[in-house]
């Protein structure tokens, strides 16, 4: 079902690369354990295997080139590290608003949350579980879409016996099920039960690709571990004896048959230095030295599938961001902080100014100051949170899942925040208006059907901030700069277009705007029209500075948008490239032993 073909990573700072030329299938119906010791890159395997690592070769799902495939989740469920939920948030409103992104019903969260056995505990917050409570919401997310095929990063690390076993039986039922199932682990004795095939790696080489019966009958045998600076001379006495020596590289050797004890005094008659002598019963012999004699070769041409292509961002966006947003506490009390700031200048506006305010100033409570009306930062702060949270606790899963900086997600993080600010600026102007008319605002209260371009410019005020704060934030990756972002529109923006445009010019826009709408409307040109109004409050400085950086924010998403796309594309021609000349190997189809002894041996075959 699924083909991994070489798989590459990138090397840094000249370093070998962690995973290197690394081809293996995963069948339907079985359970595939990827092996190996502590850092021999099968995490690194699994991620380029998934796409959320950049690198060289490509992943095929049933012969489609996994980044062809319309909706990889529907085919491929994956746990590779911990959840990256929002501790705040509920297993149950997490698993809901990934529904919304996979585009499966809300009710699958109950039936996986039932299936995982976190039913009980669903309303509870994820930074209360546990290790095996995480563990099993990671898999209840894998499973969330109905994939065929489940990869599990080592998923029993650290857990006691008890999850373990809950575990191994979970992807066996799968595989039961006609599923398929790639999951890593160290422990070859427990991955060699669990799986029916097994995998070994060593410093990102393949060493072994065999069943896991056969596996676990030549390779976890009972043996004497021995390091010497002389352990080919050792292992030619041990041989004359009857022991059957194996060679694991130029210093080491594994021993079957005699005991530590027989060893150790052949090196002692014999003058051998030892600087290992162990019993051990998995074979530390799985090393990049044995890899060399596993060379595949199998040609085969692929032509590329004709498909939809895939669908880059979630499937319903504005029902998953509606459910990101409302699912946390975090806005409400931004909005209520706003309000409060925005009654408090507006008290500032009534007492303290010497000279009557703008209804523009009245309405949204923005006293000269400030740089910005205390909403339209609440509503800066909002569309910032959008993608802040996105990528402090990623729940989307770039590579073979929903991307989070997709275009679709992005116009629905747009719409969203513009609703938000649109609310937030309603109620401003609500609370505001309120207290003027009060015995603490002086009944300076302006009539707000008077004065509709004050009302439209306060609107168009706080949508612009929340948008610049989306974008922002979707640019600079946190919340905290994209707040930034919106605060420096007025504080550095506006005062270097004030500086650029002058007093003159802004004046000569607005008496262009107002003959140009006289023009069209067929009206007489006016200085109090509400068309005036609103031409008066767009050539502000302020403004133009809001609409320039819009534009270049804008512009940067989509550079760096195109720059992923092309790159990815680059990938992938690579990928076809390398496939149409016959280079993809695969190592159940064909191979090609090197350097087999005369005894038959399978060459790379570890004891």
């Amino acid at each position: 079902m699924i083909q991994a073909i070489g798989l590459t990573s990138t090397s840094r700072r000249k370093a070998p690369p962690a995973v290197a030329g690394l081809t293996f299938d995963v069948r339907a119906g079985e359970v595939t354990a990827l092996v190996g010791p502590a850092r021999s890159g099968k995490s690194t395997a699994l991620r380029l295997l998934l796409g959320m690592e950049t690198g060289r070769g490509t992943t095929l799902v049933d012969g489609r080139p996994l980044h062809d495939l319309p909706d990889p989740v529907r085919e491929i469920g994956a746990l590779v590290g911990d959840v990256p939920g929002h501790p705040r948030r509920t297993a149950r409103g997490h698993l809901r608003m990934l529904c919304a992104a996979f585009g499966v019903p809300p009710s699958r969260a109950d039936e996986v949350l039932d299936l995982v056995g976190l039913q009980a505990v669903a309303g509870q917050r994820l930074g209360t579980y546990s290790l095996g409570m995480d563990r099993r919401l990671g898999v209840a997310v894998a499973l969330l879409a109905s994939p065929r095929a489940l990869i599990l990063d080592d998923p029993a690390r650290g857990l006691p016996p008890r999850e373990a076993a809950w575990v191994h039986e979970l992807v066996r039922l799968h595989a039961a099920g006609g599923g398929a199932v790639l999951l890593t682990g160290r422990d070859a004795r427990v991955m060699a039960r669990t799986a029916d095939h097994v995998i070994a790696l060593d410093h990102g080489r393949l060493v072994a690709d065999e069943s896991a019966a056969h596996f676990a009958r030549t390779r976890l045998r009972p043996h004497v571990a021995v390091r010497s600076p002389y352990a080919g001379r050792l292992g030619e006495l041990l041989s004359e004896k009857g022991a059957e020596v194996v060679a694991a590289s130029g210093s080491r050797i594994a021993v079957y048959g005699p005991s530590a004890a027989v060893v150790g005094e052949t090196a002692y008659r014999h003058g051998i230095l030892l600087h290992q002598l162990a019993d051990e019963t998995a074979d530390p012999a799985v090393s990049a030295e044995g890899s060399s004699d596993n060379a595949l070769t199998y040609r085969r041409r692929y032509a590329p599938p004709r498909g939809t292509g895939r669908r880059t961002g979630p499937v319903r966006p504005l029902g998953y961001e509606v459910r990101r947003g409302l699912g946390l506490r975090t806005p409400w009390p931004i909005a209520a902080t706003a309000l409060l700031g925005s009654v408090l200048a507006t008290l500032l506006v009534t007492r303290v100014g010497t000279t009557p305010a703008a209804p523009l100033r009245l309405i949204s409570g923005w006293p000269a100051e400030l740089p910005l009306p205390a909403a339209a930062i609440g509503a800066g702060a909002l569309g910032a949170l959008t993608y802040g949270q996105e990528y402090r606790y990623p729940a989307l899963a770039p590579g073979y899942g929903p991307e989070p900086r997709s275009p679709r997600l992005l116009a629905a993080k747009l719409a969203v925040s513009a609703v938000a600010a649109l609310v937030l600026a309603a109620l401003a102007a609500t609370v505001d208006l309120a207290l003027l008319r009060s015995p603490l605002g002086s009944g300076r209260a302006p009539d707000p059907l008077a004065v509709p371009a004050a009302l439209v410019g306060w609107a168009a005020l706080c949508i612009g901030c929340a948008c610049v704060g989306v974008l922002a934030a979707a640019v600079l990756r946190t919340t905290a700069l994209g707040l930034a972002v919106v605060l420096a529109v007025p504080v550095l923006v506006a005062p270097a277009v004030g500086a650029l445009l002058g007093k003159r010019v802004a004046a000569e826009l607005v008496d262009a705007g107002d003959a140009l709408w006289s023009v069209v409307s067929g009206a007489p040109q006016e200085g109090g029209s509400t068309a005036s109004g609103v031409l008066r409050f767009v050539t502000q400085p302020f403004v133009i500075a809001l609409a320039l950086s819009l534009t270049a924010l804008a512009g940067a998403c989509a550079a760096s948008s195109l720059r992923g796309r092309r790159r990815a594309r680059r990938q992938g021609h690579r990928q076809g490239h390398r496939q149409e000349e016959g280079l993809t190997p695969s190592p159940r189809h064909a191979r090609v032993v090197e350097g087999a002894t005369e005894g038959g041996a399978e060459a790379g075959q570890l004891p």
